[in-house]
């Protein structure tokens, strides 16, 4: 879904990032992950569902080769606050015993399930995690997470598209904006 679909939108506040300046950025994040990790077998890990539209085109970015695993977990119940409580609802197929691994995530909010989640993989064995987002909100950063690879630092909105969603809306917006309070209060 293009930008111009949603023109007039009432439920979108303003556009943050182009696709052009997402996709710009990733390839920057890209050069720097492949000279990070030069001579490693890397390890992607997404976060479903909302890294899937970075997780591909970072991949894509890359000049190498790669391989991809997924994991989906909550902390969300059915507002727009983290519960504090993390669950595993689809764990990765890959062993992690001395591999490099690089999560990719959508977004960096309060770092608490980011957090929960970077102890659960380094309980597995593997030479090194490291983190990779497209979005930091380092407003309303509750856990200190050490994150290698930022795409962009935002204020505290809530945002939408490219994979950030409300209630499974906007997920395929191209662009990433902020969505108007009316719509989730």
């Amino acid at each position: 879904m293009d930008q111009q679909h949603v023109e007039g939108d009432l439920d979108l506040e303003q556009t943050l990032f182009t696709e052009d300046q997402i996709l710009s950025r990733l390839r920057e994040m890209a050069a720097e992950i492949e000279r990070d990790y030069d001579g490693k077998d890397l390890l992607l890990v997404g976060v479903l569902k909302g890294a899937v539209m970075v997780m591909a085109d970072l991949a894509r970015s890359l000049d190498r080769h790669v391989e991809m695993d997924w994991m989906a977990i909550s902390s969300y119940g059915s507002g727009t606050k983290s519960s504090g409580v993390v669950r595993i609802l689809k764990d990765l197929d890959t062993d992690l015993a001395g591999r490099h691994v690089l999560v990719v995530e959508d977004i960096i909010d309060t770092g608490l399930t980011l957090s929960w989640l970077i102890a659960n993989l380094r309980s597995r064995g593997p030479a090194s995690v490291e983190i990779a987002t497209l979005l930091r909100k380092p407003e309303a950063l509750q856990m200190d997470v050490d994150v290698r690879y930022v795409g962009f630092d935002i204020p505290n909105a809530f945002v939408v598209g490219y994979g950030l969603d409300y209630a499974e809306r906007y997920r395929n917006l191209r662009c990433i904006g902020t969505l108007s309070p009316h719509v989730y209060s």
